[in-house]
């Protein structure tokens, strides 16, 4: 691996994703209790054998920054490092003008490593993928760029993401970005084939078409909408299907996920909880890496009236559950539930404190937010409505789905 490069794509806004994202970059969103949207995407690269990692940042991105160099640091061997890129105006006075501007902006760093292949993936979904195995199929096909693809239902994926088509050999044939109607799949009505957001470049080719790129004023400077639009019908652009890829250990494949808003998230994180659940945690033969604080074990205590009775769900290291009956959710680390309490289908990323007897269910509470004796979230729709300012997407919000989000800091019922 060390002719390639990864550069990572982290400075997303995720507008989508608030509350969550007032005070953080969407890749540094935690999840699942113990990680960060990031943590997947670098797992994958370094399961893989890929160390020589840049990370492309540009807003709110101190908690990223503090997460990687607690978490993601090298040192002590020569030519492997997971660095973060703050935005910088290399290039003249403008932040990144789109996806493919932030790679222009960085071109000295590509350069300076002298990559024969660079590979340009997003940051803020889940999945594993041993991008060996892509690389390979790359280079086999003697590819100028190779797009990894995913199979997806068609009226999932139309206005979110590109739509791929493709011959019998693999090489891309058609592309349209977030079309509202969807081209299916030849022979699998439903089903369209989209674009997952991960390229690899040869060397050479990338910086050539990102300098052109540069040069047109009429470009939104995109990979999807810009560059593979102009790519493709030169016949070097070949599509690499993520169910094509084994990852040792693993009982399902293909398990991708784009949690870019809350019901996503939401649903994500219910995903893990499923009886045989499609992408799992668990898997020795492909850890998931990220920063763990120096906690004690999550501690289960009874009371005089109450066991503390947990089904279904993941505790992260810190929790003390006093008597509280947790049902299908996930606490996030440092998490407190008092006597009586009741917590269902829910996400708590983390030191969230809950007094006695609530009743908390289908609700995505953030950091740092404090809630008293006998407070209900997601059981009585009238009251919910009253916490929720409609013009202010920064305080308490309901999503499509009816999943309560409570941000940062808050204290509930006092």
């Amino acid at each position: 691996m060390s002719g390639v490069l990864a550069m990572v794509l982290a400075g997303g806004e995720g507008t989508r994703l608030l509350p969550l994202t007032k005070s953080r970059s969407k890749p540094s969103v935690p999840f699942a209790g113990s990680y960060r949207l990031i943590d997947f995407v670098l797992n994958n690269f370094v399961n893989s054998g890929i160390i020589r990692i840049y990370v492309i940042t540009q807003y709110k991105s101190q908690s990223l920054y503090m997460h990687l160099k607690n978490g993601w640091s090298v040192s002590g061997i020569p030519n492997c490092f997971i660095d973060p890129i703050p935005a910088q105006m290399r290039t003249g006075k403008d932040w990144y003008k789109g996806t493919a501007d932030a790679i222009y902006q960085n071109l000295t760093f590509i350069e300076e490593q002298f990559p024969d292949d660079v590979c340009v993936f997003g940051s803020d979904h889940i999945y594993k993928m041993d991008i060996r195995q892509m690389l390979h199929f790359h280079t086999v096909n003697k590819a100028a760029l190779t797009v990894a693809a995913i199979r997806m239902p068609s009226e999932d994926a139309a206005g979110r993401f590109g739509i791929i088509e493709v011959d019998e050999n693999g090489r891309m044939i058609g592309f349209e970005e977030k079309p509202n109607h969807p081209k299916e799949i030849p022979g699998d009505p439903g089903f369209s084939l989209i674009s997952m957001g991960n390229y690899i470049f040869k060397s050479k080719v990338l910086c050539d078409e990102l300098q052109d790129d540069a040069l047109n004023p009429k470009s939104s400077h995109d990979f999807g909408k810009d560059i593979i639009p102009k790519m493709f019908p030169k016949g070097k652009v070949f599509v690499y299907s993520l169910s094509n890829n084994k990852i040792s250990g693993e009982t399902h494949s293909a398990y991708w996920r784009d949690v870019g808003s809350i019901d996503a998230y939401w649903n994500a994180h219910m995903d893990l909880l499923a009886d045989n659940p499609e992408f799992s945690l668990f898997n020795l033969k492909w850890p998931l890496h990220t920063f763990y604080p120096p906690l004690p074990p999550a501690s289960f205590n009874e009371t005089a009236n109450n066991h503390s009775l947990v089904a279904k769900s993941m505790i992260s290291a810190g929790c003390y559950l006093k008597g509280a009956n947790i049902v299908q959710s996930i606490l996030g680390f440092r998490c407190f539930a008092d006597d009586g309490t009741r917590i269902s289908q829910s996400v708590l990323i983390g030191d969230v404190t809950i007094g006695k007897n609530c009743r908390i269910h289908r609700a995505i509470i953030d950091r740092d937010v404090t809630i008293a004796d006998g407070f209900s979230l997601g059981i009585d729709p009238k009251a919910d409505a009253k916490l929720i300012d409609p013009n202010n997407k920064s305080g308490p919000t309901l999503s499509h789905g009816g999943i309560i989000v409570i941000p940062k800091g808050m204290r509930l019922g006092f």
